[in-house]
């Protein structure tokens, strides 16, 4: 098990502040379920907005929860007055993302400096059976905010 170290006490309250502010994550509904120290999850619900032509949820959209979930599971170790940003990411869809929901589960691998290396895993939930539908590796830069 991996011992994070937290270096901004009101970490949850400044997640919670940005993802407010993020009007991607209003315009797709995606909610954040759970925070903890290098690890964060996000949920979309589906609706046929965010699908694409046959039916399945549209790879952006698994890609942008993805994406979110692991830069606030970076944003968790970061200093005050400090913010991430993606440098770069692979993801890898592995399955049709269908059914009633989405989760993006994020976590930190490594925290550095200047530099976090995250991964996210999305999971599809049809009849409240999960399946992972994308794997992301994702590369995240500390910056002042």
């Amino acid at each position: 098990m991996v011992t994070h170290i937290i270096r901004n006490p009101n970490y949850v309250d400044d997640i919670h502040n940005s993802f407010a502010s993020q009007g991607i994550l209003r315009l797709l509904g995606a909610k954040l379920e759970r925070i903890e120290p290098g690890y964060v999850e996000v949920s979309l619900p589906f609706r046929q907005e965010l699908t694409q032509h046959t039916g399945f949820f549209h790879a952006g959209a698994t890609t942008t929860i993805a994406d979110t979930a692991a830069g606030y599971a970076a944003f968790t170790l970061i200093p005050p007055q400090m913010t991430v940003l993606s440098v770069e990411f692979k993801i890898n869809l592995l399955n049709p993302a269908q059914g009633e929901r989405l989760l993006a589960k994020g976590r930190v691998l490594k925290s550095g400096r200047t530099l976090s290396v995250c991964e996210a895993s999305v999971m599809a939930y049809k009849e409240n059976q999960p399946i992972e539908c994308a794997h992301m590796l994702q590369t995240m830069i500390t910056l002042p905010s």
